[in-house]
């Protein structure tokens, strides 16, 4: 080996140790708290105090705080993983970020709490969305820096049950916490258990430090340059993340709005109730979607089969609820879209995680594949007003769900590199 040769540090080498179940079950719980925090203010806390702010215009008070805060998400994720790939704390790349973020989430659901205007509900949702999405790109970067090729759709599979988790238990525990206590102490449980995921697992994992010889430079332009991901040099990257934005946005047209739909257009005598009822369903199929799917996968070596399969079943949901709005359809939609979502998420991170360009820079390459997550809370909250104003209402609305869904399955045909 001649003087000028480095070894690649443990930080950037490509893993092929199997993890354990105890790593991963950290990674499992350290989601689920990351999910909680944002889903239970989407699926129950903002609706209700946008309603209590403004029950006139409730649906755009909504549209507009999430926005605001799904922009600061299609920021914050890229940024905070460029960051920790050129993190070389002794402490490792990821692990600081997981922490910051945590708590500058926390700190926003308690400015939520007691948040006493629409533009107080903004700050608050921008701080909770900038950390949480800081903390999901240290957290899905463990993938690629910790999981070989041979178990990425089991893992993925335990971070889409782990996200279904996060929605279902969230809903439970504002809405339990809502009926003793009301809104402030709901939020501030959020924070709690926020915390306490993303410290448990830093805690308990290792997280390899990046040599400050293997960092690269501080130039601006250099950086800047990182940011962007040339899909004329990295096609597969390019077309998965179109598929995985798709998903996304046929899944926020089917899902964001659930709450009003039971209320406006099922007529549902109890919403709230009937939110968990539909929740828990479709959390029981998730994870039957997740682990079937993750097994074969990985057992096949193949994704692509299981993402179209998985597009096919989430539009079929969709559509029963175009043709019939009622709550029996309802019930009926809940599990299809679980099992296709559920399927499709434990595929799709293995096939993005095999899609990225380059071992220096996973964080942020993540942080740009859940750019394709958090965009579509941009687009759907700004479009639903207008798909039910003009386009038929919630019928309407799950149809463009669907178009969404059926899309992605077109736009994951062109991935190549992966079967």
């Amino acid at each position: 080996m001649s003087e000028t040769t480095q070894v690649v540090p443990e930080a950037l080498a490509e893993p092929t140790v199997r993890v354990r179940p105890g790593w991963m079950s950290l990674l499992f719980f350290a989601n689920i708290a990351l999910w909680l925090g944002v889903y239970a203010p989407i699926q129950v806390l903002l609706p209700k105090q946008a309603e209590l702010l403004d029950s006139v215009n409730k649906e755009a008070v909504l549209g507009l705080v999430m926005g605001f805060g799904a922009a600061v998400a299609l920021v914050a994720n890229p940024a905070i993983g460029l960051l920790s790939d050129r993190t070389c704390s002794r402490f490792g790349r990821r692990h600081p970020w997981t922490v910051a973020g945590a708590i500058f989430a926390a700190a926003g659901l308690v400015v939520l709490a007691f948040a006493p205007t629409v533009a107080v509900m903004i700050i608050g949702w921008c701080l909770v969305q900038g950390g949480l999405n800081g903390m999901l790109a240290a957290l899905m970067a463990a993938l690629p820096d910790r999981v070989p090729v041979q178990q990425l759709a089991a893992v993925g599979g335990l971070v889409g049950i782990a996200q279904m988790l996060g929605t279902v238990l969230g809903a439970v525990v504002v809405v339990v916490v809502l009926g003793i206590a009301g809104l402030p102490l709901a939020y501030s449980v959020c924070a709690g258990i926020v915390v306490i995921g993303a410290v448990f697992f830093v805690l308990r994992t290792p997280d390899a430090r990046l040599p400050i010889e293997f960092r690269p430079p501080w130039v601006l332009r250099r950086v800047l340059r990182d940011f962007w991901v040339s899909p004329r040099k990295y096609p597969d990257f390019a077309w998965a993340w179109s598929c995985h934005f798709m998903i996304n946005l046929g899944n926020a047209f089917g899902t964001l709005y659930l709450l009003y739909f039971l209320q406006d257009a099922v007529h549902y005598p109890d919403p709230e109730d009937g939110l968990l009822i539909m929740m828990g369903l479709y959390g029981v199929a998730l994870v039957l979607g997740a682990v079937l799917a993750g097994h074969f996968s990985d057992k096949s070596g193949r994704r692509k089969p299981y993402v179209l399969v998985a597009s096919g079943v989430m539009a079929l949901a969709a559509l029963l609820l175009v043709l019939w709005q009622s709550w029996p359809v309802a019930l009926a939609a809940s599990p299809l879209l679980g099992v296709g979502f559920g399927a499709y998420m434990a595929v799709a991170l293995a096939m993005l995680t095999q899609v990225l360009p380059t071992a220096e820079n996973r964080a942020k390459d993540f942080g740009i594949i859940n750019i394709a997550n958090s965009l579509p809370q941009v687009v759907a909250p700004l479009l639903t007003p207008l798909v039910l104003a003009y386009l038929g209402g919630y019928p309407g609305l799950f149809a463009a769900s669907a178009v969404a869904t059926l899309l992605a399955a077109v736009l994951v045909l062109r991935v190549k590199a992966v079967r």
